[in-house]
């Protein structure tokens, strides 16, 4: 039987293999773990370590995809949510945000590191108000 699914890949990715890319924040770093080509666009990997400790709150916005996963290796960070709800996710503790969902970082620890999952690949980001 013939395979009717794109060709899918296998992704390995190193500290010497993932490339250092772009983001949204310049105070933290970003590596691109292979996984966007490999899933062809269904699923986005990448790490976050702070350059530096956040200054000010990042302000209010939510992402234009299905849904976040982020997993804190280190450090932490904390965040608010349109719910009213305010988080700390620390080192060894997870956070999925449903896309659409606004919310603000309002702040994180110098030795912040994460591992975000993005569905599908490509996630927009955008600001809006903060909620009423």
């Amino acid at each position: 039987m013939p395979d009717t699914h794109p060709t899918r890949k296998l992704a390995h990715a190193t500290l010497a293999t993932a490339p250092e890319i772009g983001g949204r924040r310049d105070f933290f770093t970003y590596r691109d773990l292979g996984v966007t080509e490999a899933s062809l666009g269904k699923l986005r990997a990448q790490t976050m370590a702070a350059r530096r400790g956040m200054t000010e709150p990042t302000g209010w916005h939510y992402h234009v995809c299905d849904g976040q996963f982020v997993y804190a290796i280190n450090g932490w960070v904390d965040l608010e949510f349109e719910t009213g709800e305010t988080i700390r996710v620390e080192a060894g503790q997870s956070l999925y945000i449903p896309g659409g969902l606004r919310h603000n970082e309002i702040a994180a620890s110098d030795d912040l590191e994460i591992l975000e999952l993005s569905v599908p690949a490509e996630m927009g980001t955008v600001a809006c108000d903060p909620p009423a």
